[in-house]
């Protein structure tokens, strides 16, 4: 169990279980297979989002040491091969650790692959052709199969052999210039906002790709490319920057295209502001500030005119705002429809009403370890609701299960693989000889 100390003994106060779903309820992807030999960030956010539609997602890991992702930090008290990271992008999934490098672990990965509607990878240009398991291989084995590659710049190029991360992607693309403060250097988003969106694009292109087949018949390889998923999380900077020439500025927490929007100061706490339209002005102005003069002023009637006073605007709506608290103001605005919120902390944002009410915090138990925490996708179906969430696995916690119930081998053969370390089990729950025997029993 967790130690005492750790925040995860605290799981059970502080947040509920997850809503099961109605008995009997069929499931988006029921029947699907997925063979996912992704690692890191982008490549299993995308298959977990599959496992979380009902897909049979099998994680193919390395023998011992498993999706280096695993260990970024902080790892469980409990067991250092269950980071947080990992938990979050590898839940409802199963891991069968083998040697791909090996005839014999080679053979165990086509006789999945041959069995499977989707495989999904995201190694470095080259590495799954010299495995054995490229394109080409895998079509002529199964030809309805969708085969998704996500790479850092695509797979065919000068570019093909550059590794590519989250924060390079953000540099390379613009978007670390458009981002901070005019008076310093571009920074970074925290957040691997570039891996998540290159996941629900590839989520997006293996669910369009299986449609095709339901109308075709036929598979496809389906490509993602971090760095021009990276253009795409530009947004409309793009279009601008080809229209004018110019490129976008920074402007901290403010907006270059619309006025007043930004961070402003109540007496106890800061929060946003977002005066998308000149309709929106004009109720914060008459009914939340209840300053007719602003609202009737012909130059800030216009959004133009606002941007062009934007310091002047600033001065007085924080002078009038750290005049009462949040709880003042708040209501009011929801009350006049001004889009607008708390800035809260991350901490703050998961214990907030709002994701308490959305459901989107949970509690979810491991076999070994107790409980754990769980994020729920954003997604709601009325029909075929996601699964019960599932911890994300061990490394090799399903082998025993895949190789027995999946591929149907006989006890010998499932011996003689873990003998020779082809395959393993999870270290902590079974030693290879331990394996073998609950196999034969």
């Amino acid at each position: 169990m967790a130690n005492n100390a750790s925040p995860l003994s605290d799981l059970a106060s502080e947040f509920p279980l997850p809503t099961s779903r109605p008995s009997g309820a069929p499931k988006a992807l029921e029947g699907i297979r997925v063979v996912d030999f992704t690692h890191f960030i982008a490549g299993p956010l995308a298959t977990m989002m599959l496992a979380d539609m009902g897909a049979d997602v099998i994680k193919i890991e390395a023998v011992g040491r498993g999706d280096e992702f695993r260990y970024y930090p902080p790892g469980h008290p409990d067991d250092k091969t269950l980071g947080a990271p990992y938990l979050w992008a590898n839940r409802n999934k199963r891991s069968i650790a083998l040697d791909l490098k090996s005839p014999e672990g080679l053979k165990v990965a086509l006789e999945l692959i041959a069995s499977a509607d989707v495989v999904a990878e995201n190694f470095s240009t080259g590495v799954m052709e010299r495995l054995g398991l490229g394109y080409e291989t895998c079509k002529a084995l199964n030809p309805k199969l969708i085969y998704c590659s996500v790479s850092a710049y695509g797979r065919e190029g000068s570019f093909a052999d550059r590794l590519g991360f989250d924060p390079i992607a953000q540099a390379e693309s613009g978007f670390v210039s458009m981002n901070g403060y005019a008076d310093r250097m571009g920074v970074r988003a925290l957040s691997p906002v570039m891996d998540i969106s290159t996941a629900m694009m590839a989520c997006n292109a293996m669910l369009g790709a299986l449609f095709a087949r339901e109308r075709t018949g036929e598979g496809q390889s389906v490509e993602i490319a971090l760095f021009d998923n990276a253009m795409l999380m530009t947004g409309y900077a793009t279009m601008q920057q080809l229209f004018t020439g110019t490129e976008p500025q920074r402007h901290g927490n403010t907006s270059p295209d619309t006025c007043p929007s930004g961070v402003f100061q109540a007496a106890d706490k800061p929060f946003y502001i977002n005066c998308g339209n000149d309709k929106i002005f004009q109720r914060l102005a008459a009914r939340v500030l209840e300053r007719p003069d602003l609202a009737n002023d012909p130059v800030l009637a216009d959004r133009n005119g606002r941007m062009g006073r934007r310091e002047e605007l600033f001065s007085i709506l924080n002078d009038a705002f750290e005049q009462q608290p949040w709880s003042y103001w708040q209501p009011r605005m929801r009350e006049a429809s001004i889009p607008c919120g708390e800035v809260r902390t991350v901490g703050e944002a998961l214990r907030s009403k709002e994701a308490r009410e959305r459901g989107i915090v949970s509690r979810i138990r491991h076999s070994t370890l107790g409980w754990l925490p769980n994020i729920s996708l954003p997604i709601r179906y009325s029909r075929t609701p996601v699964v019960d969430p599932k911890p994300a696995p061990l490394i090799g916690e399903h082998t025993l299960e895949i190789l027995r119930d999946t591929l149907g081998y006989d006890v010998d053969r499932v011996e003689q693989l873990l003998q020779a370390g082809v395959a393993c089990v999870d270290p902590g729950k079974l030693t290879t000889s331990a394996a073998a025997k609950a196999q034969k029993e």
